[in-house]
C-alpha cells in the first residue's frame, strides 16, 4: 500500500517542554511522587527540618519547606534544566550512589506539568532567589527574603496534561498514599523532624528523635512500638547489617503496610526482603497475618541496583539469595533469643463434666458481662463457633449469662424423644488431620470441612445480629485501650455512631486514642483489639465515604470469619456435634461465605455401585 508523503512525518528533536512532559509521564505519576522527589532532594541538603503541605490530595497545592543548605541564584536556575545534577559526574557513579535524587529529571518533569514555584537561599548569599515557571515556561525570577534553606511550591498539579489528571483517584486516595510516604521517611530518618499538613490542620509534627522506638511511638502510636523488638545483626565477610525493630512473636496485622524496609534508608518495595521476612514468622504468627516490621538493611551500593524503576521504588540486589539468606537467619535469630514473658494464671479447676457454651443466631437478649450464679453442668458459658475450636478456655473474661438454645430444625419421628441441643443430626464416625469429620447418616457418608463449617455459622450470626433490632453485646469490665495512627483514628470516627450502633462501644479517650467498652456477642475478648485494628483497615481500603448499610457488615463478618477454627486448634466430639447443629440452621450451609463446600455426601447407593452390590 502507498503511503501519502502527507502521512509521513519527518524525525525531529522534541522541544525541551516536550521531553519534560513525557518525562514526567514515567516519574511523577501521581501527587505522592512530587512529595517524595521533593523530600528526597530536602534530605540531600542536609535538611534537619522538613514541612509537607498539601491540599485536595495534592492535586490543588502541595509545598514542601527545609533548612538544607541552599542554593546560588545560578544553581536555582540550572536545577531546572534536564539532567542537572550535583549527585554524579560519570557513569561509573551510578555504582556507588549515597544520595536519594541523583538523575536530574525531577525538578523540571514537575515544573512542565504545574504551577511551579522555586524559593532558595544559601548560607554565602544575603537573599534569596525566587524563580516561578507555569507549565514548563519561565515567567518570572527575583530576589527574595527568606532563611537559608529552599521552599517548593507546586499548585495545579497536571492542569497542562489533562489526559494524566483524569487518571488520578479520589483526594482520600491520595491523601493516603502522601501521608503514608512521608511517615516512611520520618521513620527512615528519625535525626530529622516531620511535619505534616492537609487542609490546613496538622496530621503529625515529629522533633528529631535519637532512637528509632521514639519515632514509631509517635507516628505509628505507642502500642504498636511496644509490640516491636531490637533488631541488629551483621555479617561482616558480606558487608551486610539489619538493624530497627521487628514484631514480637504472636504480633500480626491483616495487611503489609506496617511491614516497612529499607535498603540504604531508601523505602523500598523488595520482594526478597518481603518473602525473607514472612519466611521468618512461619509458625510463629497465624496464617494470613503479616507482621509489622521497620527493617533497615545495610549494604555496599555496588551491590543494588537502585536505578530500575523511573520512580526509584524498586531495587535489584547483585546476589538476591544471599541477601534472603541473612535477613531470614537473621530475623529468626532475633526471634528465637526473644523470650516472651510468661504472665501469672490463677489454676481453673476442671469442670466435673465436659461443659460447652451455646449461641445460636437470632434474636437474644444483650449480655452484661457480670458475675452469675453457677449454671447448670450441661450449659456452663456460652461460645462462639470460634471458640468451639478452643475447648476448653481458661481465662479471666467475665462470664455471660446462658441462654437456652434453639433445638436444631431438623425432623424427629414421632414417639422419639429429641435429642438434646449438643447432639448432632448424624453419626459421628472419626475426626482426620483435626480439619475433617466423617459422619454416618440414613442417607450415606458426609465428609465435614470444619473450618468452613465454622466460618459459615459465625458468618451468619453476624448478618443475623446485624439485621435485628438490637445487636447483642457484652460489657466489658475493664475497658481494652486503643492507640491508632491519625489516618486510622480518622476513619474509625467516621463510622463510630455506625459501629457503636451494632454491639461494639467504643469511645474517643484523648488524640487519637480510644477505648474498648463493649464488643459484639459473636466477638472473643482475645479477638477484640485485633479485630478491631483489622476493621479499620477494611474501613480505609473501602474509601472514606463507605456507605452506611448492610454492605459494610457483609465485610466486616467476611473479616470475622478469618479468625475461625484452624486446623491445628483441635476440637471435641461435642463441639464438633454443636458445630453441625448451628451449621444445619443457617440459610446456606452448603458452602462458607466464600463459595467452597461445608461437606459433601456419597450415599449408599452409590457405595453400592461402587462395590458392585446390587
Amino acid at each position: 500500500m502507498r503511503v501519502s508523503p502527507v502521512s509521513m512525518s519527518s524525525i525531529r528533536i522534541l522541544p525541551d517542554r516536550v521531553a519534560n512532559q513525557i518525562a514526567a509521564g514515567e516519574v511523577i505519576e501521581r501527587p505522592v511522587a512530587v512529595v517524595k522527589e521533593l523530600v528526597e532532594n530536602s534530605i540531600d541538603a542536609g535538611a534537619t527540618r522538613i514541612e509537607v503541605e498539601f491540599r485536595n490530595g495534592g492535586k490543588s497545592y502541595i509545598r514542601i519547606e527545609d533548612n538544607g543548605k541552599g542554593m546560588s541564584p545560578d544553581d536555582a536556575l540550572l536545577c531546572l534544566e534536564r539532567h542537572a545534577t550535583s549527585k554524579i559526574r560519570e557513569a561509573a557513579d551510578l555504582s556507588q550512589i549515597g544520595s536519594f535524587g541523583f538523575r536530574g529529571e525531577a525538578l523540571p518533569s514537575i515544573a512542565s506539568v504545574s504551577r511551579f514555584t522555586l524559593r532558595t537561599r544559601s548560607q554565602d548569599w544575603d537573599h534569596g532567589t525566587e524563580i516561578l515557571i507555569n507549565g514548563g515556561k519561565l515567567i518570572d525570577k527575583k530576589e527574595c527574603g527568606m532563611p537559608v534553606g529552599t521552599v517548593i511550591e507546586v499548585a495545579h498539579l497536571f492542569n497542562s496534561v489533562p489526559a494524566r489528571r483524569k487518571f488520578l483517584k479520589t483526594d482520600p486516595t491520595e491523601t493516603a498514599h502522601i501521608t503514608y510516604t512521608t511517615r516512611l521517611f520520618a521513620v527512615a530518618h528519625p535525626n530529622i523532624a516531620f511535619c505534616l499538613i492537609e487542609n490546613g490542620r496538622t496530621l503529625f509534627q515529629s522533633p528529631a528523635c535519637e532512637r528509632l522506638t521514639d519515632r514509631i511511638a509517635e507516628i505509628w502510636g505507642r502500642q504498636l512500638a511496644h509490640d516491636l523488638i531490637d533488631v541488629d545483626v551483621a555479617d561482616e565477610s558480606k558487608g551486610y547489617r539489619l538493624r530497627g525493630l521487628t514484631a514480637k512473636p504472636g504480633v500480626g496485622r491483616s495487611t503489609r503496610r506496617e511491614l516497612v524496609t529499607l535498603v540504604n534508608r531508601r523505602p523500598v518495595d523488595s520482594r526478597t526482603l518481603g518473602f525473607a521476612v514472612l519466611d521468618a514468622y512461619h509458625g510463629r504468627i497465624q496464617k494470613g497475618r503479616y507482621p509489622p516490621a521497620f527493617l533497615f538493611l545495610e549494604i555496599a551500593p555496588e551491590e543494588v541496583d537502585v536505578n530500575v524503576h523511573p520512580a526509584k521504588r524498586e531495587i535489584r540486589f547483585r546476589d538476591d539469595g544471599a541477601v534472603r539468606r541473612f535477613v531470614l537467619e537473621a530475623i529468626t535469630e532475633t526471634l528465637e533469643a526473644h523470650k516472651a514473658p510468661e504472665l501469672p494464671t490463677k489454676p481453673v479447676p476442671a469442670p466435673a463434666t465436659p461443659q460447652v457454651k451455646v449461641n445460636l443466631p437470632g434474636p437474644t437478649s444483650v449480655a452484661q458481662a457480670k458475675p452469675v450464679p453457677a449454671p447448670k453442668p450441661e450449659l456452663s458459658r456460652r461460645v462462639t463457633p470460634s471458640a468451639i475450636a478452643k475447648e476448653p478456655i481458661a481465662k479471666q473474661a467475665p462470664t455471660p449469662q446462658p441462654i437456652e438454645p434453639r433445638a436444631p430444625a431438623i425432623s424427629q419421628p414421632e414417639g422419639r424423644p429429641k435429642p438434646p441441643p449438643q447432639q448432632a443430626p448424624w453419626k459421628l464416625i472419626a475426626t482426620f488431620k483435626q480439619q475433617f469429620a466423617l459422619f454416618e447418616t440414613s442417607k450415606g457418608l458426609v465428609m465435614l470441612h470444619l473450618r468452613r463449617a465454622d466460618q459459615r455459622v459465625r458468618f451468619e450470626r453476624i448478618l443475623v445480629q446485624h439485621m435485628g433490632k438490637h445487636s447483642p453485646s457484652q460489657q466489658l469490665l475493664i475497658p481494652l485501650p486503643l492507640e491508632l495512627e491519625p489516618l486510622a483514628a480518622e476513619s474509625l470516627a467516621s463510622h463510630l455512631e455506625l459501629l457503636n450502633a451494632n454491639g461494639f462501644s467504643l469511645e474517643a479517650f484523648g488524640r487519637n486514642f480510644y477505648r474498648i467498652e463493649a464488643i459484639p456477642e459473636w466477638l472473643e475478648l482475645d479477638q477484640a483489639e485485633s479485630f478491631v485494628r483489622d476493621m479499620i483497615d477494611m474501613i480505609r481500603q473501602r474509601g472514606g465515604n463507605q456507605r452506611k448499610d448492610s454492605a459494610l457488615w457483609e465485610s466486616v463478618a467476611r473479616l470475622a470469619v478469618k479468625d475461625s477454627y484452624q486446623a491445628n486448634d483441635g476440637i471435641s466430639d461435642t463441639a464438633i456435634g454443636q458445630l453441625v447443629a448451628d451449621l444445619m440452621q443457617c440459610k446456606t450451609p452448603h458452602t462458607c461465605p466464600k463459595g467452597k463446600p461445608t461437606f459433601t455426601e456419597v450415599s449408599w447407593n452409590e457405595w453400592g455401585k461402587r462395590l458392585g452390590c446390587e
